[in-house]
């Protein structure tokens, strides 16, 4: 493929210079796939498939808009639905019926939880969580294990200890403009370490009131070391939070816990609930949620109509068609035909990640450059790639067999190239990708 031109790439370095950081999501940023190079931009998007801004065509089989896409791109239902609520008016002194709709849906597929509150993102969704939490147990004190955001209660680990976040997700996560008498409020754990774990109750235990942790990210969970979470919460009456915006809708319509019966006090919900349109759920135990009544909570977006009817079409649509059903099949058709590639090719991917997100550990020793090589030789054949995939029910098996093809011949190249003791960031044409956080020039 031969691009007609890259105006994004052009865009996205004056953009740079306006926007502190390029853009509003650190998992768009160019540097993070193919900096200098990357279309940066889309005119149009539909299903899986994408224009940039001077309408070149490329088959997304990278992040899908960060997994909130299941559905696809413009889903039609979802369309037409969003378009109908826009045309009878999003917004208005009275409340959308929709909300109440929505929250009655939510406890109906979560019948432990007995409240709801919205939001419109995943951060602040995390951090009204922590709010109602913390106004719950009387306690200031937060333990977390894996990625919840940017608001100042998360990032505040790193004023003890600057290296807290690297091993959660993102690596580099400096705590700026984060008050320092936050410092000590919030302390990890990592997934599996219940050893860790104790040794904060142990420590902290009159001040620790609320646990927040993602249920899994790159695997099935560990089911034991959450019910053992679980069992210490509730014996040190610690509320636990359960943040599924990632695993929720991937393994199963609403959150992952449902399918072993655990239960959390609180869960977040966000992502692929409104497939595509902002939508953030927190529900919970209704003594805990009525905490939210102590503590001023309010924002005028929150009663826009358009989210709230996007997650109900949404969530008629996963019911209907058996979207998660349909999603581990596709991405164990793409497993399998990618293990056949490394098996014919002796290219040492390792592939981790639950089915439908699969999750690249590319060889090397320079990893990253490897990453961006890949990246690079897919963009030329048509396609956005990048070490993760997000499959929706638009990665059809002949879409699917398509990439294969294209990762077939890009396997084989890099391979001759290592085989022949060519570094590959000579095959780079432009930078090595970032891994994490960084300053952006």
């Amino acid at each position: 493929m031969s691009l007609k031109e890259n105006s994004g790439a052009k865009l996205w370095q004056r953009a740079k210079q306006i926007i502190p950081g390029g853009n509003q999501l650190l998992s768009k940023r160019a540097e993070m796939f193919l900096p200098e190079a990357w279309p940066a931009y889309y005119s149009k998007s539909n299903g899986c498939e994408v224009w940039d801004l001077d309408d070149n065509h490329y088959y997304d089989f990278s992040i899908m808009g960060i997994g909130t896409s299941s559905l696809g791109y413009a889903h039609p239902e979802i369309t037409q639905a969003v378009v109908d609520a826009i045309q009878n008016g999003s917004m208005a002194s009275l409340n959308c019926p929709e909300e109440v709709a929505l929250a009655e849906k939510l406890l109906a597929m979560h019948t432990w939880a007995g409240a709801a509150r919205f939001t419109r993102t995943g951060g602040e969704s995390c951090a009204l969580a922590i709010r109602i939490a913390r106004a719950y147990s009387k306690r200031d004190m937060v333990a977390f294990c894996g990625y919840h955001g940017w608001h100042d209660w998360y990032l505040a680990t790193n004023i003890v200890d600057k290296d807290n976040l690297d091993e959660q997700l993102l690596p580099g996560l400096q705590p700026a403009g984060v008050p320092q008498q936050l410092g000590g409020s919030v302390v990890p754990f990592k997934e599996g370490d219940i050893a860790r774990f104790k040794q904060i109750i142990e420590k902290h235990g009159d001040r620790l009131g609320v646990v927040m942790m993602e249920v899994f990210r790159h695997g099935q969970p560990d089911l034991a070391f959450i019910r053992e979470i679980r069992a210490l919460c509730d014996q040190h009456n610690i509320v636990l939070v359960f943040d599924e915006i990632s695993s929720g809708f991937r393994l199963n319509t609403g959150a992952s816990h449902l399918l072993w019966d655990i239960e959390p006090d609180i869960c977040v919900l966000g992502k692929a609930l409104g497939n595509g349109h902002p939508i953030g759920a927190v529900i919970g135990k209704h003594n805990v949620m009525d905490a939210a009544q102590l503590s001023f909570i309010s924002s005028s977006y929150w009663t826009e109509r358009v989210g709230f009817v996007a997650a109900l079409k949404t969530l008629e649509v996963f019911e209907k068609e058996h979207v998660p059903e349909k999603l581990n099949q596709i991405g164990q058709y793409l497993k399998a035909g990618l293990e056949a590639i490394i098996d014919e090719t002796g290219f040492e991917l390792g592939i981790i990640g639950i089915d439908s997100v699969p999750i690249f550990i590319f060889p090397g020793e320079e990893p990253l450059a490897t990453k961006t090589l890949f990246t690079q030789e897919m963009l030329k054949r048509g396609f956005l790639a990048s070490n993760v995939i997000y499959l929706s029910i638009a990665h059809t098996p002949e879409l699917v067999d398509k990439y294969l093809a294209a990762v077939k011949d890009v396997f084989i190249f890099i391979k001759q190239a290592m085989d022949n003791g060519i570094a590959l960031e000579t095959l780079l044409e432009h930078q090595v990708c970032h891994s994490g956080f960084q300053r952006l020039n």
